[in-house]
């Protein structure tokens, strides 16, 4: 399984983090906000915080309320400036302001729980580690690696199938697969690596992994033309003729139009 997710989502711990950070203790406060928040939130915040606290030491002496202001787009700003306070005056204070490596020892730390201190191990120091956030948990039950549903004992029945040097890259890959592809709601199926084997996917053998063919444009007709002024006249079987108007601008949102995403060019190359 990891073998599959590693041909769509290709790299190591570092390279598939979605969080931006220039040291271990930035990554620790971007997982901090990252809660209950999009990591593309928590990555337009950063920057401005940790160009104000860049560290340890800076960010262990700020105001509560200068550090609320950098952060309140990422919600419940109040909650986690205290975590992240908290956070950096326990780094300089029992860790010499350093964050520690240990499990045991980084989940002492205010705002850092298990799953925080697995994603620190797993792409900072390049330990065991493997965080169990809502995707994660969502696929384990979908794919039928585990019935659990508590965190800690889906992370115990998930380690004892994935080498402990992958579990990082492995729960990383399950993230972003769960946001691509194996989606709460609607999943994709038709494009799934691990469509085959799936016991939640429609039964229907191995993967076409091909988009559909988008239907071709309807060509114009000699019933169809453009008036002087932009408009569209359509003349009917019966020989009546609608005046259609462009609406300002003529854009696609002022129309109602929704544009479609391409699909990523890893879904279509998937082997």
């Amino acid at each position: 399984m990891n073998r599959r997710l590693s041909t769509v989502f290709a790299g190591s711990t570092e390279e598939l983090c979605a969080l931006d950070h220039a040291s271990t203790f930035q990554l620790v406060a971007a997982t901090i906000l990252s809660a209950q928040c999009t990591d593309e939130r928590v990555n337009l915040t950063t920057p401005a915080l940790f160009a104000r606290f860049p560290d340890a030491p800076a960010l262990a002496s700020a105001d509560l309320s200068d550090v609320e202001v950098l952060i309140r787009s990422t919600g419940f700003f109040r909650a986690k400036a205290r975590s992240l306070v908290g956070m950096a005056q326990g780094v300089v204070g029992r860790f010499g302001g350093e964050v520690p490596s240990q499990l045991e020892q980084l989940v002492t730390l205010p705002g850092v729980g298990r799953k925080t201190a697995n994603v620190v191990r797993s792409v900072a120091f390049g330990l065991p580690g493997l965080p169990v956030d809502t995707h994660v948990q969502r696929l384990s039950l979908r794919l039928g690696l585990t019935a659990e549903t508590d965190p800690v004992r889906i992370e115990r029945a998930l380690n004892a199938m994935i080498p402990a040097s992958q579990r990082g890259a492995f729960s990383l890959r399950l993230i972003l697969h769960g946001r691509a592809t194996c989606r709460a709601r609607g999943p994709r199926c038709e494009w799934c690596v691990l469509a085959d084997f799936c016991p939640s996917a429609p039964a229907a053998g191995p993967p076409d992994r091909r988009r559909p063919a988008r239907p071709a444009s309807p060509q114009r007709t000699s019933s169809e033309f453009s008036g002087d002024r932009g408009e569209t006249l359509h003349t009917a079987p019966n020989g009546t003729s609608t005046k259609l108007m462009p609406l300002a601008g003529n854009s696609d949102s002022k129309l109602g139009i929704k544009r479609r995403r391409p699909a990523q060019a890893a879904f279509l190359t998937a082997g």
